[in-house]
C-alpha cells in the first residue's frame, strides 16, 4: 500500500465531475445502523453521568476514586485497542459489534440488580466499568471500519461522518439532561437500565442490515506483533494521521480532565443537584449538535484545514471560562454553559473533518488497525485525563485543578499551526492498495 504525502493542500480533491451521489437516506442499511447507534449513544450519555454519580451517592466516593473509575472505563483503549484492531481486520465486523453490544447490555443491567440485592460495592462497580470499557473498545474499533462498507461512494464520507457526529452531539444534548432527571427520579443505579435498553435497540438494528460483508483476506502469514507494528507505523508515517492522533490525544486529555473535574467541583464544592449538572451538560452540548449540522456547509465553503484550525482552537480554549466563573450562581452557570458550548461546538465540526480524513487516506485492509491506533491514543489521553483529574482535584481542590487544566489546554493551541492538516484545502485522494 502507498501512504500519502499529505503535507500540502495540493492533493487531488474529492470533488468530482461525476453526478452528485444519491442521498444517504436511500441507503437503508446505513440508515438502520445510524439510527441504532444514535439510540445507543443516547444511553451511553446516561451512563457517563449515572456511573460516577452511583459511586458518589451510593458509596461516598472521593475525588481520587471517581478519577480512578473514569480511568478504568477508558484504560482498555490504552491497553487493548491495538490488539483488538488486528483481530478486527481479520474478522467480519458486524458479528463482532453484535457481541460487544450484548456484553455491554448484560453488564449494565447487572448494576441495578446487584445494588438491589446489596451485592454492589465500589470495587465491583469499578470492575464492571472496566469490562464495559473493554466491550466498548471492540465495538468502536469495528464500527468505523464498517461504515465505509455500507457507504461505498467516498464522496459520501463527509455526509456519513456528519450524520454520525450529529447523532453523537444530539446524544450529548439529550443524554445528560435525561440522566439528571432519571437519577433524581429513580436513583443513579436504576438509571443505567436505560443504557442497557439502548444496546438492545442497537443489536436489533445490526441484525436488520442486509449488506453482505466479505470475509477479510487471510494473510499468508499471521504475526500479531508485525501486524501491530504495521498499523501503528501506518498512522505515524502518514503526516495527516500522525498530526490528527497527537492533537487528538491532547484534546481528549483536556476534555475528560475538565469534564471529570467539573463534575467533582459541581457535586462537592457547589452542591449542584444531578438535575442541575445534567442541565449544564445538556444545554452546552447543543454546541456539538450545531457544529455537526453546520459542518458540511462550512467544509464546502472554506478550506478544510482552516476550518479544522478554528474548530480545534475553540475546543481547546473553551475550558478557560470555567475557572474564571465568579459572581452570583446564575452568572456562574451561564459561564459554565458557554465554556462547554464552545468546546462542543469545536468538537462537532472538528470531529467530522477528523473521521472523514481518516477514512479517506486509509485503505480498507488497514482500517481496523488504523482505528485501533487512534483509539489507543485518543482514549488513552482520556483515560489519563480522568485519572489525572481525580489526583489533581484531590491535591489542589477542584477549582484550582480546573485552572491548571484550562491553562494546559490553551497551550496546545500554539501547536496547531504546525499541523499539516491546517494546510489541506480538501480531502486527499484515495490511497493505492495492493
Amino acid at each position: 500500500m502507498t501512504a500519502l504525502s499529505p503535507s500540502s493542500g495540493s492533493a487531488a480533491p474529492v470533488q468530482a465531475t461525476r453526478a452528485t451521489p444519491p442521498s444517504l437516506w436511500h441507503n437503508r442499511d446505513f440508515v438502520r445502523f445510524w439510527l441504532g447507534e444514535t439510540v445507543s449513544l443516547l444511553g451511553t450519555q446516561v451512563t457517563a453521568l449515572a456511573l460516577p454519580l452511583t459511586a458518589i451517592d451510593a458509596f461516598g466516593a472521593t475525588d481520587e476514586q471517581v478519577g480512578l473509575l473514569r480511568f478504568l472505563q477508558l484504560v482498555p483503549y490504552l491497553g487493548l485497542a491495538l490488539v483488538i484492531g488486528v483481530w478486527a481486520d481479520r474478522a467480519r465486523r458486524r458479528p463482532v459489534m453484535l457481541g460487544a453490544n450484548l456484553v455491554r447490555l448484560v453488564l449494565l443491567a447487572l448494576v441495578p440488580l446487584l445494588y438491589w440485592w446489596h451485592a454492589l460495592d465500589l470495587t465491583v462497580l469499578m470492575v464492571i466499568a472496566c469490562a464495559v470499557g473493554t466491550a466498548s473498545v471492540v465495538f468502536d474499533v469495528s464500527w468505523m471500519s464498517y461504515v465505509p462498507l455500507l457507504v461505498r461512494d467516498r464522496r459520501q464520507y463527509v455526509a456519513a461522518s456528519a450524520r454520525m457526529s450529529a447523532s453523537s452531539s444530539a446524544a450529548d444534548v439529550a443524554g445528560p439532561g435525561l440522566a439528571g432527571v432519571l437519577v433524581s427520579a429513580v436513583g443513579a443505579p436504576a438509571a443505567l437500565v436505560v443504557d442497557a435498553c439502548s444496546y438492545a435497540v442497537s443489536v436489533v438494528s445490526l441484525l436488520l442490515i442486509r449488506t453482505p460483508e466479505p470475509r477479510p483476506e487471510r494473510p499468508a502469514e499471521r504475526h500479531l506483533l508485525r501486524e501491530l507494528r504495521d498499523g501503528l507505523g501506518f498512522v505515524l508515517r502518514n503526516g495527516v494521521l500522525r498530526a490528527l492522533a497527537l492533537i487528538g490525544f491532547c484534546c481528549n486529555f483536556s476534555m475528560v480532565t475538565v469534564w471529570t473535574m467539573f463534575l467533582l467541583y459541581g457535586s462537592h464544592d457547589l452542591r449542584l443537584s444531578s438535575t442541575a449538572l445534567g442541565g449544564v451538560f445538556a444545554t452546552a452540548s447543543a454546541g456539538g449538535l450545531l457544529g455537526a449540522v453546520l459542518s458540511r456547509r462550512v467544509i464546502e465553503r472554506f478550506p478544510l484545514g482552516r476550518v479544522y484550525l478554528v474548530a480545534q482552537s475553540a475546543l481547546l480554549l473553551g475550558p478557560v471560562l470555567i475557572p474564571c466563573a465568579t459572581g452570583p450562581r446564575p452568572v456562574m452557570t451561564a459561564m459554565f454553559v458557554l465554556s462547554f458550548l464552545t468546546t462542543y461546538l469545536g468538537l462537532g465540526i472538528a470531529g467530522v473533518i477528523i473521521v472523514s480524513l481518516r477514512q479517506a487516506v486509509t485503505p480498507q485492509p488497514m482500517m481496523g488497525r488504523m482505528t485501533a491506533a487512534f483509539r489507543t491514543l485518543l482514549f488513552g489521553g482520556g483515560a489519563l485525563g480522568g485519572l489525572g483529574a481525580g489526583l489533581l482535584a484531590g491535591h489542589l481542590g477542584a477549582r484550582a485543578a480546573l485552572a491548571v487544566a484550562a491553562a494546559g489546554s490553551a497551550v496546545v493551541v500554539l501547536a496547531l499551526p504546525a499541523s499539516p492538516v491546517v494546510r489541506l484545502r480538501s480531502l486527499p485522494a484515495a490511497p493505492a492498495e495492493h
